[in-house]
């Protein structure tokens, strides 16, 4: 029994080996058979029988996946029972082996073995649907690298007692990946084969197109050489005859030109010329008229023409062409137009008279290749020569126009003389103007930073009262004023000083040498006195004055609007200070227009907090001292100087143009706190500056304020003073005339200050004179007190004889107050009776 179980053991072993050994060398069988030469098919038919001789594989094929493009190929295919159902060339795509053994197979990959259609129902799949006839045992395995399914190898029985073991399974999956190498190794070989086939064709097909395009490149080049050569000849210097035969030669190298000529039409189109020709059988060709010849018929039809011999003559028995004109019959006659910019101006013609020498249609082509060049180089040589005549044309026109340009720039020269004078000088006067100054200025500045001992000075001045010249008189008196002053300033100056007038009434004077503010002032002086001697204009005799202001040159300035500005500020200081006088700018002046500007800043800044405040000042009854009114006076609340007076502020906001603003936000607080305030019989007073009467909206927009306010109109009265009447007494009147219309009265402030009082009264719709403090002062002083006594007096009877109502100004003791009792005076305010305060402090008490 030990001996008979250590036999089967070695017999077992001996079997192992055998099958090792068979393996062994079927791997080699296939591993010879792919790096064979055999075709595909040879190779998978020795595929089948090596894995034939391992197990029964009758039944066997080879199925390919394509993983890129879910593609699957029967490359081998041997069935007893179903054929060959698959060509090996046939590819399908995933859908169409949708529910087939093979695709699931190849998505399950894993070997599979077992009856067909227990696998079936295992993979879920229909039964005999698309998978062949059913067998008795399947056993498939994949073809696997790198994780992926590449195929599978399948094999089948039909047969009871012909199956599978799980032996067979191992040896089929061992094989399976050295099949895969086998196939795609051939693949790959036949698909390489086939490129290399292919890129040979191609390599072929493009060796033979790159002949022909060397061919014709040789050709191209030969004929661009000789168009070039045509090309050059337009521009030698040779002589025509050189010239039209060094063309011949370069035609001759194209194509066969024994008889060669080239004709050309006259510039009238009467006539045919022949400049060269050269043919082979002596005729000789003349100028002639323009006819039917053989060159006339090309030029008519303006294209090339290749005739033989029985075309023309067809042509002649046609009529077209005369058989005399043409001269010696030609074989092949060849000619091409040469088109110039107006049409045909000649024609190229070569012509056979062998009949071994016939044109081709490559020959008329080149040929109108090279007419177009010929063409071309032939209106180069006439544009040159044409060229010529027109320079020799050209260069007497220059010479000519030359000449006529010199006296034409002498007349622009004086022209653009006369014009810069106008430009820089004023048309009135004849004196430069402000951009002729300003260049001045500029020159000085520059020259005072190079050298600062070269000082000038500027003299700004303007005419006093112009405006009444010019209103009163006329614009031509005003106009002649202007000529006569200026002619005066320029008496008072001598050269390199000039005087210049900068607009309307305004005039400045150029002191180039001086260095010291004196000479400045005198020259001031001069004029001023040169100005005060009358002139007659119009039949009037007329005394003018100016005012004058002066800036001295300093390094400090960098601007010529620096040094006007100066000389501007120092002139409105001599006109406020009463016109008729110069002012020397300095830096107090400097400092005082700053001051302006930064109190412009703060009312500006004190407008948008509501630091202007109302205060009221009651107007008393003398006898009772009963309040019949309150004055409304402004107050500034300045946040880092207390509480500021008008005094302080309002001269400022006149200058700036503020005070317009300034007064209507004073008009509302006042109205705003009227209506308790003034009780039932009240009047609330309120001072217009002189800027609202050039406002005719002024009377509408005041009443809409009061109206807004619950203010009647009969409790308002507006106090006006002298001086603001002056400004423009017509527009006040009409103001005055429509608040009065309307109920609200009228006071006159100051009254007795100005010039003329009374014809205020007369002319302007009154209702209260107010006397100004300056009388009211020296009552109860006894002697200094005559005077203003008989002020007071007479402004009491005026407005008794007028029924106008009086109120005494700056009542501040009893003596004043007892002294105006006395003399019938009714109203007055002052300190005695209160001092100006908020409306809630006066309500409150």
């Amino acid at each position: 029994m030990i001996e008979a179980g250590a036999i089967e053991r070695l017999q077992a072993s001996v079997r192992r080996l055998e099958h090792s050994d068979r393996l062994q060398r079927a791997l080699f069988a296939i591993a010879d058979m792919a790096a064979s030469g055999l075709d595909m098919q040879s190779l998978l038919e020795g595929l089948h029988r090596i894995i034939s001789r391992l197990m029964y594989a009758e039944n066997f094929y080879i199925a390919l996946h394509d993983p890129r493009r879910e593609t699957v190929r029967f490359i081998y295919f041997s069935d007893v029972m179903d054929g060959q159902v698959y060509r090996p060339d046939q590819e399908f795509t995933a859908e169409q082996l949708r529910d087939t053994l093979t695709l699931r197979l190849i998505r399950e990959a894993r070997p599979m073995r077992g009856p067909s259609n227990e696998i079936v129902r295992a993979l879920g799949l229909r039964q005999g649907h698309g998978v062949g006839t059913p067998s008795v045992d399947f056993m498939a395995v994949p073809m696997c690298r790198d994780g992926r399914v590449f195929g599978i190898l399948a094999v089948q029985s039909y047969e009871e007692g012909r199956g599978y073991t799980q032996s067979d399974e191992h040896v089929l999956a061992f094989v399976a990946e050295h099949v895969l190498n086998a196939v795609e190794r051939k693949l790959g070989q036949e698909a390489l084969e086939r490129r290399v086939a292919e890129r040979t064709r191609e390599l072929a097909r493009a060796n033979a197109r790159l002949q022909e395009q060397v061919r014709e490149s040789e050709r191209a080049v030969h004929l661009q050489a000789t168009l070039y050569r045509i090309a050059a000849l337009g521009h030698g210097q040779d002589s025509n005859e050189a010239f039209y035969r060094s063309i011949h030669q370069a035609v001759g190298e194209l194509l066969d030109a024994e008889s060669f000529c080239i004709a050309l039409v006259s510039e009238d189109g009467q006539w045919l010329d022949f400049p060269y020709y050269v043919d082979s059988s002596g005729a000789e060709l003349l100028r002639r008229p323009m006819g039917r010849g053989m060159s006339e018929y090309a030029i008519r039809h303006a294209r090339t023409l290749r005739l033989e011999a029985e075309a023309i003559s067809a042509l002649i028995a046609q009529g077209e062409v005369d058989a005399a004109t043409y001269g010696t019959p030609a074989i092949s006659w060849l000619g091409a137009p040469l088109m110039g910019a107006r049409g045909v101006m000649g024609v190229v013609v070569v012509q056979s008279y062998r009949p071994d020498l016939h044109y081709t249609q490559q020959d008329a082509e080149l040929l109108t290749f090279v007419s177009y060049q010929i063409a071309n180089t032939l209106q180069r040589r006439q544009q040159a020569e044409a060229l010529q005549t027109l320079n020799a044309e050209l260069e007497r026109r220059v010479q000519e126009r030359t000449r006529e340009l010199r006296r034409q720039v002498v007349v622009r020269e004086r022209a653009q003389k006369q014009l810069k004078h106008q430009v820089m000088h004023d048309s009135l006067t004849g004196l430069p103007n402000r951009l002729y100054l300003r260049e001045r200025l500029d020159r000085a500045l520059g020259a005072l930073k190079r050298d600062p001992a070269r000082s000038f000075a500027l003299l700004y001045l303007d005419v006093d009262r112009f405006k009444l010249f010019n209103d009163g008189l006329g614009h031509g008196v005003g106009d002649e004023v202007l000529r006569i002053v200026s002619a005066r300033m320029a008496e008072c100056v001598r050269s390199p000083d000039i005087v210049g007038r900068l607009s309307g009434d305004e005039f400045a004077v150029l002191l180039e040498d001086c260095p010291q503010p004196f000479s400045a002032c005198l020259v001031a002086e001069r004029i001023q006195a040169r100005m005060t001697e009358a002139i007659q204009v119009g039949g009037r005799q007329l005394h003018v004055s100016v005012s004058i202001g002066i800036a001295m040159s300093r390094r400090a300035y960098r601007t010529v609007d620096q040094l006007l500005h100066d000389a501007d500020t120092a002139l409105y200081r001599a006109k406020a200070a009463g016109r008729q006088r110069f002012v020397l700018f300095d830096e107090s002046l400097h400092a005082s227009a700053m001051n302006v500007l930064d109190l412009e800043q703060q009312m500006r800044a004190a407008l948008e907090k509501e630091q202007f405040v109302a205060y009221f000042q009651p107007i008393v009854r003398l006898a009772d001292g009963g309040v019949t009114g309150y004055e409304a006076l402004i107050r500034w609340r300045h946040p880092e100087h207390g509480m500021l007076g008008p005094d302080r502020f309002l001269p400022a906001a006149e200058e700036t143009g503020l005070i317009e603003t300034i007064d209507w936000h004073m008009y509302g607080l006042a109205c705003q706190a009227a209506p308790e305030l003034l009780g039932r019989d009240r009047i609330l007073n309120i001072n217009i500056s002189p800027c609202h009467f050039h406002s005719r909206n002024f009377p509408r927009r005041l009443l809409d304020l009061a109206a807004r306010s619950g203010v009647a109109a009969h409790r308002l009265c507006v106090e006006v003073t002298e001086s603001s009447l002056l400004s423009d007494p017509d527009a006040a009147a009409e103001i005055l005339g429509h608040l009065h219309e309307a109920g609200v009265r009228i006071a006159l402030d100051d009254f007795g200050t100005g010039y003329s009082s009374l014809s205020h009264v007369h002319r302007f719709p009154l209702r209260t004179l107010k006397i100004d403090r300056s009388f009211i002062e020296p009552l109860g002083l006894g002697p200094q007190q005559q005077r203003s006594t008989a002020i007071v007096s007479a402004v009491l009877s005026l407005a008794c004889s007028l029924d106008l109502d009086v109120v005494a100004e700056g009542v501040e003791n009893t003596a004043q107050r007892d002294v105006l009792l006395s003399m019938g005076c009714v109203h007055a305010q002052g300190f005695l009776f209160g001092r100006p305060a908020p409306a809630g402090e006066l309500m409150a008490s």
